[in-house]
C-alpha cells in the first residue's frame, strides 16, 4: 500500500544518478560506474548507500551499510585491499548523513567499442540491479 502525504497525494519519489570514483567498492562497482539511487529510502544491512562523509560533509561517499550500531551505520567498502575511508577510519555514520540507497549500477560503454559482439557483451552487463546483499554484510562484519 502506498503511503500518502498530508494533502492526500502520493509522496514524490526522489531518484538521482551519482558517479562512482575510486576502487573501494570493487568488485561490485568500478570507477566510472553510474548509480541510480533513491533518496530517503530505508537503509537495510547489505545495501549500497550514499552518504555524506562525517568529517567532510561536502564529500559524498558510496559504501555498503554493514550493520546498525550505536551512533549510526557501520559502512565498509567491498574491496578488502582498500580499507581507507570507511567506518574503520571515521566510525559509525549518523543516520542523518545517509542520503540514498543504490537501486541499479549502470556501467558506461567503453569508447571505441565497435563490434557487435563487444556491444552485446557490454549491453548484457551494463545494467545490474543492486539488492541488499546480506552475505556481503556478514562477510564485511567479520573484517
Amino acid at each position: 500500500m502506498a503511503e500518502k502525504t498530508a494533502d492526500g497525494g502520493h509522496p514524490k519519489v526522489r531518484i538521482g544518478i551519482t558517479e562512482v570514483t575510486g576502487p573501494s567498492m570493487v568488485p561490485t562497482l568500478l570507477h566510472g560506474d553510474l548509480l541510480l539511487v533513491r533518496y530517503g529510502a530505508v537503509v537495510r544491512p547489505g545495501d549500497v548507500a550514499v552518504f555524506r562523509h562525517p568529517f567532510q560533509q561536502d564529500l559524498l561517499v558510496v559504501k555498503r551499510a554493514v550493520e546498525r550500531r550505536p551512533g549510526g551505520w557501520w559502512m565498509l567498502g567491498d574491496n578488502p585491499f582498500n580499507e581507507t575511508g570507511d567506518s574503520t577510519v571515521y566510525g559509525a555514520v549518523p543516520g542523518d548523513l545517509v542520503l540514498a540507497t543504490a537501486l541499479l549500477r549502470l556501467r558506461p560503454r567503453p569508447a571505441g567499442q565497435r563490434s557487435l559482439r563487444a556491444w552485446l557483451s557490454w549491453a548484457v552487463s551494463a545494467v545490474r540491479p543492486l539488492r541488499a546483499d546480506s552475505s556481503a554484510s556478514r562477510r564485511l562484519r567479520a573484517r
